[in-house]
């Protein structure tokens, strides 16, 4: 569960209700149908099918995310290569992993594949990883696109009902509530979900893009039979300095305590 996620989300909408003295005021029904209805359904004809129905799944995935930190992949690594060294490859078919892809390159290690071919699937399970990555947040920036082009036809809607219908003034009202209305709810749609969620996605993408490739080399400095010693200073790169920093701490810490 990403706590951030959902504290930011609720804090805006908090912040934002503190300058609302009526919110009966700012719901209308006519106006919610042109602007959310309208950007969904323009989603769902820019879109594949498929892509349109994962649309549920690609913003739970901004509150609730599975991204291993770098050390978590580091220390599975080294340990791997332990494993491998002292009883060989194949005594690492019993270990269980739960990342897709450092899964595929240990079962690559455990039949014997040739490096090329070992780090060829892992290049493409990486680029098949980052194209679906890139179509969830596709779908995101065009309702950011959308909502507050619907808003502005809102507005453009409700006035000229409003000059068609200036001899009734029962009818200023609802036209002036369309045309305001409309234009607020296209920002909001996408400031405060459409943008954030989609930035938030394609920062997660960065981190398991670099979670990736700090699989490859490691599987393949596996495969080249390295001391396992020597692959932690390896990954190191893929680490932030702070946790690199924090990490050489605590095996220093520990080299002493033994």
């Amino acid at each position: 569960m990403d706590v951030a996620s959902i504290i930011g989300l609720i804090g805006a909408l908090f912040f934002l209700s503190l300058g609302i003295s009526d919110i009966g005021a700012l719901i209308d029904p006519p106006s919610i149908y042109l602007v959310i209805g309208a950007t969904v359904s323009i989603m769902l004809y820019r879109s594949k099918l498929s892509d349109a129905i994962s649309l549920g799944a690609v913003i739970g995935k901004v509150f609730v995310n599975k991204t291993e930190e770098p050390e978590e992949l580091i220390d599975q690594l080294i340990n791997i290569a332990q494993i491998a060294r002292k009883d060989g490859m194949v005594a690492l078919e019993s270990v269980e992993l739960s990342n897709r892809l450092l899964q595929t390159g240990v079962t690559g290690l455990v039949d014997g594949m040739k490096s090329e071919i070992i780090e060829e699937g892992l290049e493409r399970a990486k680029a098949l990883t980052a194209a679906r990555h890139e179509s969830g947040s596709d779908i995101l920036s065009a309702g950011a696109e959308l909502a507050p082009g619907m808003g502005m036809i809102g507005t453009l809607i409700g006035l000229v009902n409003l000059l068609a219908n200036l001899d009734d003034p029962s009818s200023i009202g609802p036209n002036m509530a369309i045309a305001l209305l409309t234009t607020l709810y296209g920002s909001v749609l996408a400031n405060v979900f459409f943008i954030p969620m989609g930035m938030k996605l394609e920062g997660y993408a960065k981190r398991e893009a670099n979670n990736n490739d700090l699989i490859i080399v490691g599987i393949m400095f596996i495969k080249s039979g390295k001391n396992p010693r020597l692959l932690g200073e390896t990954l190191g790169a893929f680490m932030t300095p702070k946790a690199k920093l924090k990490r050489e701490a605590n095996q220093t810490a520990e080299e002493t305590s033994s």
